[in-house]
């Protein structure tokens, strides 16, 4: 329970939900003098995008925005007693752990550093998805910060909430519930009104986002809510939208510490923007822990190009087709190809043939994959030949350059696999240095 041993309500507040985000939105939070705050940074592709960057310098493989989320949140963490916690260390969380220290040497706080030391696998290395006891450790010797790798999105959450209240690492329900809190935390403003399927009219102000903070009391039930005075909306319909949000079993929500039930959980809005989660339960933790091999997978390039009325579709179709026969005539080595026609098919994938209406405009995409750089470049030089001599009416050609020259993208291919909990959890280490 906390350094003081008396249980209480704490207040968890989410930092962040992607590494592209803005590292702004970590204010709302913070200005609230939140207890914990909690970076998401490691989607699945971009752990890819690290693993690439570390191939290509050694130093690289955190998040490239770290340094200025660090320097933004270590003043409230020196003043305010606001402890930061975040998985941007990604695939090099030693790396991030000492651009930690060093930003951190000011403030005479603790860091600390969590992470599997894992023997490599795959092209370009691999990780695995850990716990929260390694976090716990961490907050248990006193760090002020927390760097780790890949630790599962939701333990993030409850890691302080288990070293608050002094949660027993077979007490499934208080457990679950905490990663339940987790969940409906890890997606930044998702369950404070970002992609509300509602009224979004009325909730939606990126100018003034509100990232969603738990209360969190010691039996597991927590109440929901954002920073007075900032937009968006806790409500039952936002939370409940965001509960839902990327689960495959609502009954077995599987992670490294428990299984939660989602389908035992209680919401109800118990006031303005506030939405008390409760009756969780929960399950023992699986056997086995997710894990992700990187390997290299090619290079890749797309262009995109919007063709106006009338005809549009038939256009675009007919100028992707004619892509495709120049690479194929040239003995161009493409290995897979990628059509879409955004304002006909693009999103649901082919819904008809011949539209029964001629749409205003139709963007055509063309994407395609090959062993090697210079191959998907050459494809991508072909697509200037339409600008003069191709359908009339369009409206642009939009193709990733360098300089003028065609730029393309190296791929990485990601392969899950399980491996027995007991092999990975002897080789976490967790230190805690003073800056």
């Amino acid at each position: 329970m906390g350094g003081d041993g008396v249980s209480r309500s704490i207040r968890i507040g989410s930092g962040q939900g992607a590494m592209a985000e803005s590292p702004e939105l970590m204010r709302s939070g913070l200005d609230a003098s939140v207890d914990y705050l909690v970076c998401d940074s490691l989607a699945e592709a971009t752990c890819s995008f690290l693993a690439l960057d570390r191939q290509r310098d050694e130093a690289l493989g955190y998040a490239a925005d770290l340094g200025t989320r660090l320097e933004l949140a270590l003043p409230y963490v020196a003043e305010r007693g606001t402890t930061l916690i975040t998985n941007a260390g990604g695939v090099n969380p030693i790396a991030a752990h000492q651009l930690a220290l060093s930003l951190a040497k000011p403030y005479g706080l603790k860091v600390g550093l969590v992470f599997a030391d894992l023997p490599a696998t795959g092209d370009l290395g691999n990780e695995i998805y850990l716990g929260a006891a390694g976090v716990v450790e961490a907050l248990e010797r006193g760090a002020d910060v927390v760097i780790t790798g890949r630790v599962a999105d939701a333990a993030l959450f409850l890691a302080p909430a288990v070293f608050e209240h002094g949660w027993a690492w077979d007490d499934w329900d208080r457990l679950a519930a905490g990663i339940v809190v987790g969940h409906l935390l890890e997606c930044s403003a998702q369950a404070s009104g970002g992609n509300y399927s509602g009224d979004w009219w009325n909730t939606v102000d990126p100018g003034r986002v509100g990232l969603p903070i738990a209360e969190v009391d010691a039996d597991g039930t927590a109440v929901i809510t954002k920073p007075e005075g900032s937009a968006g909306r806790v409500s039952f319909d936002t939370v409940r939208e965001q509960l839902l949000y990327e689960v495959h079993d609502p009954a077995a929500y599987l992670s490294p510490d428990v299984v939660a039930d989602f389908t035992s959980v209680q919401l109800d809005e118990v006031g303005p923007d506030r939405v008390r989660v409760s009756g969780v339960r929960g399950r023992p933790r699986p056997a086995a822990l997710k894990g992700l091999r990187f390997r290299a997978a090619g290079w890749a390039a797309e262009a995109t190009l919007t063709y106006s009325w009338p005809d549009a579709a038939a256009k675009g179709r007919h100028v992707l087709r004619s892509l495709r026969a120049m690479a194929e005539a040239r003995e161009l080595p493409v290995l897979e190809w990628w059509e879409e026609q955004f304002g006909v098919s693009g999103f649901g994938g082919p819904t008809v043939d011949d539209p029964p209406t001629d749409p205003p405009e139709v963007t055509s995409r063309l994407a395609w994959r090959c062993d090697d750089a210079a191959s998907a470049a050459a494809v991508l030089k072909l697509v200037s030949r339409v600008a003069l001599s191709g359908p009339p009416g369009l409206n642009g050609i939009g193709r990733r350059t360098n300089g003028g020259r065609p730029s393309v993208s190296e791929l990485v291919a990601l392969e899950p696999f399980l491996v027995d909990r007991a092999e990975v959890e002897g080789l976490v280490r967790v230190q805690v240095e003073e800056a």
